[in-house]
Formats: structure tokens, sequence, C-alpha cells
């Protein structure tokens, strides 16, 4: 057996463990199954956003991951894939640093979830959201810890959320680029604490996040589930 079709049959068995949980809560009767994750807890400036996501009975897109287990590169393709998928429905919610300091980070993410169900064309039926908690809405849900490698739509959410929001650090890289949020999008990275030092906060950080914050996007789904 050549390496390619090791390959092939390896991504196939992986594709279909992330179609598991979504199967199963199709054979209870749910059809509408919406996908939730955030991206943005972590960094000491911008907002957090979530995606909801709902993929059609049957879809597998090979090679979908986590966001942060893709090139920036790949999650430019596979969004753009999903958002022209005549059949996909998504939602995008943003909470900006002013609401995230009014409320806190964990309300802010369950808040940004809400919204992003919200812009859905059609009220989803089931929710399976990434990590420890639900947002507070009239859907059945789960949540699944890791549930952006476990979970293709919430693979997919992960895309999402995580190309919107480096869209939205781009457009403010332009109104402060002596920042670099550009390359760091937000968090505390040695250069954007030094920045921070040299000229002080701007309107778009997070003033409760000044004695804390995370250093890059790989630590910014640890939460805890005692939250």
């Amino acid at each position: 057996m050549g390496k390619a079709t090791v390959k092939k049959r390896a991504e196939t068995l992986r594709l279909k463990h992330l179609s598991t949980i979504e199967k199963q809560v199709r054979e209870q009767g749910f059809d509408l199954i919406a996908g939730l994750d955030e991206v943005g807890r972590g960094p000491l400036a911008g907002p957090v956003v979530a995606a909801a996501c709902v993929l059609p009975a049957g879809f597998t897109l090979r090679g979908i991951n986590d966001s942060k287990k893709l090139t920036h590169e790949q999650r430019i393709s596979f969004y753009q894939e999903l958002t022209q998928h005549r059949e996909i429905d998504f939602g995008v919610g943003v909470v900006e640093a002013a609401e995230i300091d009014r409320v806190n980070i964990h309300n802010a993410s369950l808040e940004a979830m809400l919204r992003a169900i919200e812009r859905l064309k059609k009220k989803p039926s089931f929710l399976i959201v990434d990590g420890c908690h639900v947002p507070p809405i009239d859907i059945p849900s789960t949540s699944v810890v890791g549930g952006d490698l476990n979970v293709q739509a919430i693979a997919a959410a992960s895309i999402l959320a995580k190309v919107t929001r480096d869209v939205i650090m781009i457009g403010y890289h332009d109104l402060y680029p002596q920042y670099g949020f550009y390359d760091h999008k937000g968090y505390g990275t040695k250069r954007h604490l030094e920045a921070l030092k040299m000229w002080g906060p701007t309107p778009i950080h997070r003033m409760s996040f000044r004695k804390g914050g995370k250093n890059d996007e790989k630590h910014d789904s640890i939460q805890s589930c005692s939250e």
C-alpha cells in the first residue's frame, strides 16, 4: 500500500470521526445542527468573535481542522469554500473591547455566540459548542471540550471566526500601525507590550486585561470549566 493511499485512508477515517457527534445528534431527530466556536478570549486588544455554522447532512470537507492547526492560506481557502457554499448557513457575532470590559470576557464570549446564532438564516434545532459552556438560549445543546478538533461543524465555525477576527485586527492595524496588530492580532507579544509601554492603550484595548492576556492564539482556547 503506497503512502498516498495510506494518507487518503487516514483522512477518510479522520473525517468520519469529525462527523460522529453530528450524526448521533441527527439520529435523535435534530436536522439543523449548528457548530459554535469563538476566538479572541486572550488578546489584550480587539473583539471576541464567535461563529455558528450549519453544515448539510453528509457534508465533508477534506482537510478541515481546528483553525489553529491550519496555515493562513488554508484558513482563507476553507473560509471561501464555507461562505460560498449555497447549502451552508453561517453567522458571525462580534463583541468589542469596551463591552468585554463591562461584562467580562466569559459573558462577552457567550454574547458573541448569541449574536452569531441570531445571524443564521434559520434557527438551528441543536447546538454543539466548543469548550465547557453553552450560551443562554432556548435551543437544545451540548458542549464538547476540544470540539474544534472533534466536530466538523465546530472546526468550520472556528475558521469563520478566526478569519473574521483577523480581518478586523488588520483594519485596526491601519488605524494604529505602531502597535503591530497586523502581526500579533492583539495578543500580548513582546512587541505589543513594548508598544503599550511607549504609546499607552488605544480605544480598542481591553482595560480589564492590562495585567493579563495571552501571548499567542495557541493558548486562546484554554478556559476553565469552572468559570
